[in-house]
């Protein structure tokens, strides 16, 4: 195999393979840089690196670089994206207009007015920006414990960094499960294939070679590149870093291929509830504007009032307090070791109702126990267990937890077994001649270039590899004899029974007897059946001498049968509990797993799922994408499941109208993760499914799994606390407001004294994502329901609105108040009303019974004691306030017992007559 033989490179010793089509891209002389075609050793010159990678200084340098940013995190620096945050509080069309008004207050020498609604809006946007610049910095720092991080060659030494630091020169390590961090020119192999469907289409995995090749050679064809958005299957490899960022071919065309997460239920709700909130305030926008020009009141006035009621109604600062709720959320889920990277996820995690999930470690303890090594005839069988082993021993893919337990055992023979001796298929050509030795894995590595396994043993050389793939689920390895040369290569294939049958005529015995497989193959189903009811495993083991010295295409064939290797992974303790917990949170779990259905089937009846009902990936197939809701819906159990096939049962648990969660680990799990609503990953996965989660456990177990839904809860129900306050308070006072304003012969309120309104009444709720959750919001999952929302802030508002009017005829027809003092007492009464009805709509208990969390009590209070003090300040005289008579005062605190009194009764009896 081509590889380097100095620091500097050396020229690669294969073809220049010539293009089979056109050029897909231009020349570097058109603006594209041909690394693929450029001799290894000038392009590590001109690169600046070699073999021991970049020193730390100049790699710190690069990093400075515009071009050497990485697409993922397109890295504002702190001060950039603080500022565009902070600009995007301005962002929305009523706030736009707001500050038209101010400019317009100006110009019609108004400036007091004009500086007031500036001020607010001031106000109001620096304590969202406030809230929301918070809760990311405290989601960065979370966020840094499960950063991906890929190992590179810094100061001669390999040290793992995070991916967002590579730069062009750095020389890369890669191994199964990572992740590419750039567009990389590869310097060493070993059976490395690359999964490049995100920026190709080719859905099978690609082999990569060294060899260079020719500059027209078109993307999908450089098999010596090594690109961004693809990641390894199978193998490991060397590589230098050519381009990162946007200078990448994945960058270049990243709004065309970047993978985006479907729409899950959290957004679709605030969606669906922001379009709810545009209607209704254009609604009323445009007809309390029409109905005050009609009553021929000021132009510009009318207009600001309306403005200013649209802004009332408003709920402006939803966004901020959503992302501190979810802040909030993810702080308390990480002290429960679960990590969240995507925060619209927490609220997803709240609603889930199904979680899918593979059995393996999760379910099980994900350690694979060796139960036995059995021959073709059922007796057990050393030199079954021995293949195995050495198979697991020279195989450079992924290791798996198989893999590692057959890795871990002793390399001698245990006490009674006979070393694995080549075996001959009955009529093979005994002089058949050894190939050459393309790989020998018993030297030691020379640093700093690949990765060395695990020692193997001293009588065997490795020739080559066939990687495991979920198509064949099969893996090879091509072994040569040390000391008996002539016995020739020898094909040792291990995987799943089905599989490896399939390429099996002879089948071996305990006595080392052949038999014709025909004649035996009944048998060793029977047999592995009853092992899979007994909740184990069962792998098959064949092999065959291979003449040649690389395995073809047509290797795997006319095999030997060597035996079943049986293996156990036991369930873990209390998982039945867990599951039981889960149950009781209204969380279905759904086991999808590759493995056999007896052994599914056994696995979930002891987890505690009673009757499983069972879906193999074969009958999947036969079913329509219309008919597959329904049987996934009803089905706990998915097994012998290709890989390609669990996105599509969770997009078909999605139509049938449940959120879904998807936990998984491995390198076919991507696409899952992606479609469904909350995608769980593990802190031990490997990158590219890190990388498409959502949320991250460190611990891959579901008893932190039921934690963090009640977390998820608790922060989706003080977000639709939010909700409930702000709609209901607002719209019954501007419901209240719009109709005073078409009675009264002046406007109500003037346009700051609106704005003053919303923003005291705002404050109490910045608090929200500290208070107490009841039990009942905890105990089963709860979604956006629009209808509900609009039914509760009709409701609400209308009692709201009772005691508005009720506040009117107190000061027109009891106190005969001027306008100055109509809008006094009716500001007071409003901003009481909707800060005291705070504390009742936040819980579905009575007042009394449920108690706010310190933080809402303190800022209620201080919203009641600033609002009642303010007529009395020159601040107030400066919005237009004026000192309430003491008659009022007491008129008022009876009016608000009163309100408070109803609200509770109308609460009591929406509860009892809707759901949500």
């Amino acid at each position: 195999m081509p590889s380097l033989a100095s620091t500097t490179g050396a020229t690669p010793a294969g073809p220049v393979t010539a293009p089979t089509s056109a050029p897909s891209e231009p020349t570097r002389r058109g603006g594209v840089d041909p690394y693929w075609s450029e001799p290894l050793e000038d392009l590590l010159r001109r690169l600046g690196s070699g073999r021991n990678g970049l020193s730390s200084g100049e790699a710190a340098r690069r990093l400075r670089a515009p071009a050497a940013r990485p697409l993922a995190g397109i890295g504002r620096s702190g001060a950039t994206a603080a500022a565009v945050l902070l600009l995007r509080q301005f962002a929305s069309p009523i706030i736009l207009m707001l500050l038209a008004a101010a400019l317009l207050s100006f110009g019609l020498d108004s400036p007091t007015d004009g500086l007031i609604i500036l001020a607010i809006v001031l106000v109001s946007g620096l304590l969202g920006f406030w809230q929301e610049h918070g809760a990311e910095r405290a989601v960065r720092q979370l966020l840094a414990v499960v950063e991906l991080r890929c190992a590179v060659w810094r100061d001669g030494v390999e040290v793992a960094i995070p991916m967002a630091a590579v730069v062009p020169g750095d020389v890369v390590r890669l191994a199964a499960g990572d992740g590419i961090p750039g567009d990389c020119r590869l310097i060493e192999e070993r059976d490395l294939c690359v999964d490049e469907a995100a920026l190709t289409g080719e859905s099978f995995p690609v082999e990569k070679r060294v060899d260079q090749l020719a500059p027209a050679t078109p993307l999908a064809q450089r098999a010596n590149v090594l690109h961004l958005g693809t990641h390894v299957v199978s193998g490991s490899g060397l590589a230098v870093l050519v381009h990162t960022g946007r200078a990448t071919a994945y960058g270049a065309i990243a709004e065309r291929l970047r993978l985006r997460n479907p729409e899950t239920e959290f957004e679709r709700g605030v969606r669906r509830f922001g379009n709810l909130l545009v209607e209704v305030t254009l609604v009323l926008i445009a007809l309390i504007f029409a109905f005050n020009v009609l009553l021929k009141r000021p132009v510009v006035d009318s207009f600001l009032f309306a403005l200013a009621l649209g802004v009332g109604l408003t709920p402006q600062l939803l966004p901020a307090i959503i992302s501190v709720n979810l802040a909030q959320g993810a702080r308390s889920m990480a002290r429960r070791r679960v990590i969240v990277k995507r925060l619209a996820a927490i609220e997803n995690f709240g609603s889930m109702d199904v979680l899918c999930s593979d059995k393996t470690g999760t379910l099980t303890e994900g350690v694979v126990r060796l139960a036995q090594a059995l021959a073709a005839d059922g007796l057990p069988s050393p030199a079954v267990l021995e293949m195995a082993r050495l198979n697991a021993l020279f195989e450079s893919g992924f290791v798996n937890p198989i893999d590692a337990a057959l890795r871990e055992l002793p390399e001698p023979p245990p006490e009674g077994m006979e070393p694995l001796k080549p075996a001959r298929a009955a009529g093979a050509n005994q002089a058949a001649q050894a190939g050459p030795v393309r790989r020998t894995l018993s030297e030691p590595p020379q640093p700093p270039g690949l990765p060395g396994l695990l020692p193997a043993p001293a009588a065997w050389n490795k020739l080559d590899e066939k990687p495991f793939d979920f198509h064949r689920k099969r893996q090879s390895v091509l072994l040569q004899p040390v000391q008996n040369a002539a016995g020739g290569p020898q094909l040792i294939t291990k995987g799943a029974l089905a599989r490896v049958l399939e390429v099996c005529s002879q089948a071996r015995c305990a006595d080392g007897s052949l038999q014709l497989l025909a004649d035996r193959e009944a048998g060793i189903r029977e047999l592995a059946l009853e092992r899979a009811r007994g909740g184990e495993r069962v792998l098959g083991v064949a092999s065959r001498l291979h003449p040649l010295g690389a395995i073809g295409p047509d290797s795997e064939q006319a095999m030997v049968f060597e035996g079943l290797l049986v293996l156990a992974d036991p369930l873990k303790a209390g998982i039945a509990a867990t599951v039981a917990e889960l149950a009781g949170l209204g969380v279905r779990l759904k086991i999808i797993t590759g493995d056999s259905a007896p052994v599914a089937e056994r696995i979930a009846r002891e987890a505690g799922l009673p009757d499983p009902r069972v879906l193999t990936g074969g009958e999947l197939l036969s079913l329509s994408d219309a008919a597959l809701p329904l049987r996934a819906e009803a089905c706990d159990v998915f097994a012998e499941v290709e890989p390609n096939q669990k996105e599509r049962l969770i997009s078909a648990l999605r139509r049938a109208g449940h959120v879904v969660g998807y936990l998984g680990d491995g390198i076919n799990d991507a696409p899952a993760l992606h479609a469904a609503d909350v995608g769980l990953s593990v802190q031990g996965a490997v990158d590219v499914a890190k990388e498409a989660a959502d949320i991250v456990l460190l611990e891959p177990d579901l008893a932190v799994l039921a934690a963090g839904i009640r977390e998820g809860r608790r922060t989706f129900a003080n977000t639709l606390k939010y909700v409930f306050m702000a709609t209901s308070a607002n719209f019954g006072n501007m419901v209240s407001m719009a109709g005073a304003s078409l009675l009264l012969p002046f406007l109500p309120l003037l346009p700051k004294q609106i704005l003053l309104t919303n923003l005291l009444t705002d404050l109490p709720e910045m608090t929200i994502a500290t208070d107490r959750v009841d039990s009942d919001w905890i105990s089963r999952p709860r979604r956006w329901d629009i209808a509900f929302i609009q039914r509760f802030m009709l409701a609400f508002g209308l009692v709201s609105s009772v005691f508005d009017y009720l506040t009117f005829a107190v000061l027109l027809w009891l106190l005969r108040c001027d306008a100055a003092h109509f809008r006094t007492g009716w500001f007071v009464e409003s901003v009481l009303s909707a800060a005291m009805v705070v504390l009742v709509v936040r819980t579905r208990g009575p007042l009394l019974t449920s108690r706010p969390s310190p933080s809402l009590t303190a800022a209620t209070l201080v919203v009641l004691a600033a609002t009642l003090l303010l007529p009395y300040t020159p601040l107030g005289h400066l919005f237009g306030f004026l000192p309430l008579p003491l008659p009022f005062l007491g008129l008022l605190a009876l009016i608000l017992l009163a309100y408070v009194i109803s609200a509770e009764a109308v609460k009591r009896w929406f509860y009892r007559n809707h759901t949500g």
